[in-house]
């Protein structure tokens, strides 16, 4: 079924002893806000975690949907090749893709009818207008991320640009961080001229950087407009909450510590274009620490109130005539 609904919310989610999210520039340290010292999680890393939460509980196939089916395959994978994944549009649809020359390769020779010589040029973009179009619509329907976040599928095989009816912001830590680093050893070494030179010490020394704890609050946005052009319905939105509201228990790992989501607060509009402006809804939604100045390491220490009222799991209260916010986690 087709949105009708304009939806925010509000994802918050904490990190005990942990890295949430590495910053490649900075020799994987916290992501820091380098004039408040507020930590930071990318909407990638997020959306990252919403398509391996999918991942795990869709199927994954390599096959064409059939009929009328919506499929909920990845198109942004690990080591998947892009420009094959858009080909299999062309292939299930039975049109003439050619992929467009990469920089660096050589030029097409091409013939001219009437100098009967050859020159060299450049294939364009394969795909008419109608095409590219139908190459589209066969991508929203096979693929849940596309039709999500949307997607740039225009390098290569061209299947268009998809504008995503679901986007997220950065996530921000209520409080500064402290980002921590800590030497560790490994009792081995990885080749047998590190033990010659370590005369059978066989030590490796590494770093690990964690947060020692932090609240992280994001902002979601769905458009319903933008979820008719890719046929995003009421089912893949909930399938987006699900996996919001659960995708830390299944993407542990040593480095990242203990992360979890303790909260997701959703506002529904009675109309698509919306009843109240989100950022005054958000303003509404306060996650702040119980004692100002108290060193928190733990959920306990933070409180989450919406017009200074707690909301339990499962409430829903009016905040605007036509928005109705309800905790969902």
């Amino acid at each position: 079924m087709n949105l009708a609904n304009r939806y925010d919310f509000v994802l918050i989610f904490d990190v005990k002893d942990g890295n949430p999210n590495g910053d490649p520039d900075a020799g994987n340290m916290p992501r820091l806000d380098a004039e408040s010292g507020h930590g930071l999680v990318t909407d990638v890393s997020l959306k990252r975690k919403v398509r391996n939460f999918v991942g795990l509980v869709k199927e994954q196939d390599d096959r064409a949907p059939v009929d009328g089916e919506k499929r909920f395959e990845i198109y942004v994978r690990e080591k998947a090749i892009l420009n094959h994944q858009n080909q299999r549009a062309y292939a299930a649809l039975n049109l003439d893709a050619v992929e467009a020359l990469a920089e660096g390769d050589a030029p097409v020779a091409v013939e001219d009818a009437d100098a009967k010589k050859k020159k060299p040029t450049k294939e364009k973009r394969k795909g008419s207008a109608d095409e590219v179009g139908q190459a589209r619509k066969w991508m929203c329907q096979n693929f849940f991320d596309v039709r999500t976040f949307g997607a740039v599928m225009s390098t290569g095989v061209n299947c268009g640009q998809v504008r995503g009816p679901v986007q997220l912001t950065f996530a921000r830590s209520v409080e500064p961080i402290v980002a921590l680093e800590h030497s560790i050893t490994r009792m081995a070494v990885a080749t047998e001229a590190e033990a010659e030179k370590q005369q059978g010490d066989n030590r490796t020394m590494g770093r690990k950087h964690t947060v020692p704890y932090g609240v992280y609050v994001a902002h979601g946005f769905v458009s319903s407009f933008l979820a008719k052009q890719t046929g995003f319905g009421n089912d893949d939105l909930e399938l987006v909450f699900q996996a919001l509201a659960q995708m830390f228990e299944h993407d542990r790992s040593a480095a990242r510590g203990e992360m979890s989501t303790r909260g997701l607060y959703v506002f529904k509009h009675d109309s698509e274009l919306g009843n109240a402006p989100a950022h005054a809804l958000f303003d509404r939604l306060q996650v702040k620490p119980k004692e100002e100045g108290a060193v928190a390491r733990s959920f306990d220490g933070y409180s989450v109130m919406f017009d200074d009222q707690s909301l339990s799991v499962g409430q829903s209260v009016q905040p605007a005539p036509g928005v109705t916010l309800t905790r969902h986690c």
